[in-house]
């Protein structure tokens, strides 16, 4: 496998990550983690948005209530959204611990990101949309070896705990197997570059699969999450990062 050294030291390292495990768990069990998603609601394209009584109607005084816009798949149209969120909900109850692989400085990969296109966009198809896609925007390649051979993966532009992202959307033989059946994701800070890259250009990053997560759908049905798109399924095993979800009994999210 090729990689590049971790970026902290084989000592820190491990520490880190068993912090970053922490943070995780922290994120999916609070107020407006995943695992309180209840009710994903949207309302007809071009309809006005429910009203926050009709909303609420038999949620606890305490549940929080959270407002969304987006396109309608087929027309366009603004489409009006919101979401509850419960402390008591059946996954939060249920919720035992995200499983995760050691920590292996062997996939901290040295890789690039490769501008493509500010413009362009790519179709992923969302586990909610019955097999229609979004395009999503995606600027340019994430590019990294594995046993020599290079691969070559999309990844999109977003916004993530406040600052500017890159998210894979990636699947390889572990899902459904060892790992989280619809695939992963892993946010990296998109690199710096002292000029405006053109297309075709890029710049060095470290592409470290150890902070690969389950993602939201994983904890709650209310998540509609982007899937992988048949160029970011590697085929072979990524046995780094999250695992899957784990909950007590035959609760299924």
């Amino acid at each position: 496998m090729s990689s590049s050294p971790p970026t902290a030291s084989n000592d820190t390292a491990p520490a880190a990550h068993a912090q970053w495990i922490a943070a995780r768990h922290a994120a999916v069990t609070a107020p407006q983690g995943p695992l309180a998603l209840v009710l994903t609601h949207w309302s007809p394209a071009g309809a006005p948005a429910v009203d926050d009584a009709a909303a609420r109607e038999g949620h606890p005084d305490d549940a929080l209530l959270t407002r969304l816009q987006r396109a309608d798949i087929d027309s366009g149209e603004t489409q009006q959204g919101y979401r509850i969120w419960r402390r008591d909900s059946p996954a939060n109850q249920a919720f035992e611990a995200i499983e995760t692989y050691d920590y292996d400085p062997s996939w901290v990969l040295r890789g690039r990101f490769e501008l493509v296109d500010e413009e362009r966009v790519v179709p992923f198809e969302h586990i909610r949309d019955d097999g229609a896609t979004r395009a999503l925007p995606v600027s340019g390649d994430l590019v990294f070896e594995v046993d020599g051979r290079e691969f070559r993966l999309a990844a999109f532009d977003t916004t993530y705990a406040g600052t500017a992202k890159l998210q894979l959307v990636f699947g390889d033989t572990t899902n459904g197997v060892e790992s989280y059946g619809a695939g992963r994701f892993l946010f990296l800070d998109r690199p710096a570059s002292d000029r405006p890259l053109a297309a075709g250009e890029s710049v060095e990053i470290d592409v470290d699969f150890n902070r690969a997560i389950v993602p939201p759908c994983g904890f709650s049905s209310q998540m509609n999450c982007p899937l992988p798109p048949a160029q970011n399924r590697l085929p072979f095993p990524v046995r780094a990062g999250e695992k899957r979800v784990r909950f007590e009994g035959d609760f299924h999210p």
